[in-house]
């Protein structure tokens, strides 16, 4: 690993916005941070490409995103990536709109986002990076929690919960008032986890703390005995020794979130792909077919396992590149909640 300070680079966080670029905005309000990933010898790329990347969305993609574009402006110096977050949601509206060349995301696109792209003339590549988990989280101290089915789960969250206190959850649970902690309505997170264990998008109660910030949910559950909250397994990781990881049980057994289970896709519901959307007139740009390059190539395949997500395999990288070279655009994981990528990509011809 490498920090920061090995070149021009910064890590800035502003409440929910962070960046990253050399030579970025002044950061008076900010706090630096360390980079999360890369190796200590990045290769060495064309010294004579320039430009700027404007990159937002998910805060779940970030830290893959932010770890990658550090090793890529190492070897591209002349190259400027700015990665921030303000949620998938977020990211989309800004996308849309032509603000940036690049879209994380931690769902798939939709159709109403789509179609605001479509408003403007802007066109797109999807671009799976790799698997994530989304974790539930307890505090350490909660010993009685340590695995929970998917039903007890949409008991806790769903609209109509009556859910005040862990006995309300399972008899025998302790009568320890439970407090809800989770990603903002504008997250990808947020509408993945209410699909898959509420059972409809964007349905959940309303008393619960949300944030785009994972810090500030990782906070909430770390100082209350009897919170609870979720966010993607690479956050989990890098503050494991602070949280308990919450066992899911889809009905075949509670399984624990690891990159393991994640892989072998054993993890249900609550495994899923993590992406990138690019502007199909930023990649015709040398220094962001380059970038995207980068992130799929060996590099970015390293990176992505070091920050703590789970990177396809060699073939499936493949197949990627194989639908970027047809010049396919648009969106061919919608409605594929729950199904490998490589099955996805395979049914669409890749």
């Amino acid at each position: 690993m490498k920090a920061f300070q090995l070149a021009c680079l910064s890590v800035v966080a502003l409440g929910s916005l962070g960046l990253i670029g050399c030579g970025g905005p002044a950061a008076d309000s900010t706090t630096s941070t360390s980079a999360t990933g890369g190796s200590t010898t990045a290769p060495k790329g064309d010294p004579n490409l320039k430009g700027t990347i404007s990159v937002d969305g998910s805060s779940t993609v970030f830290k893959a995103s932010e770890a990658v574009a550090a090793d890529f402006m190492l070897a591209f110096p002349g190259v400027n990536v700015e990665v921030s977050f303000s949620g998938t949601g977020g990211g989309f509206k800004k996308f849309g709109a032509g603000e940036t060349d690049i879209s994380n995301a931690s769902r798939p696109i939709k159709q109403d986002e789509i179609d605001a792209a479509k408003a403007n003339n802007i066109d797109f590549f999807e671009v799976p990076i790799g698997y994530d988990g989304l974790t539930v989280v307890v505090h350490p101290e909660n010993t009685w929690a340590t695995q929970l089915t998917v039903v007890e789960l949409k008991k806790i969250w769903e609209p109509t919960s009556t859910v005040k206190s862990w006995k309300d959850v399972r008899p025998g649970f302790p009568d320890v008032p439970i407090k809800l902690y989770g990603p903002g309505t504008s997250s990808g997170t947020f509408d993945y986890f209410t699909k898959v264990i509420v059972g409809k998008e964007k349905s959940m109660r309303t008393d619960f703390q949300a944030s785009e910030d994972d810090n500030v949910i990782l906070t909430g559950v770390a100082g209350d005995k009897g919170a609870i909250g979720y966010f993607g397994l690479a956050y989990y990781e890098e503050n494991k020794d602070k949280l308990t990881a919450v066992a899911i049980d889809n009905g075949n057994g509670p399984v624990a979130p690891s990159k393991e289970t994640v892989t072998d896709l054993s993890y249900q519901p609550l495994s899923r792909p993590e992406f990138m959307y690019v502007k199909a007139e930023a990649y015709a740009r040398p220094e962001v077919k380059a970038f995207v390059e980068f992130f799929l190539g060996t590099e970015g395949q390293a990176i992505v396992s070091e920050v703590g997500y789970v990177p396809f395999e060699t073939a499936t990288y493949d197949r990627i590149r194989k639908m970027f070279e047809s010049g396919k655009t648009g969106s061919i994981f919608q409605d594929s909640t729950g199904k490998p990528v490589e099955a996805v990509l395979e049914a669409a011809g890749f």
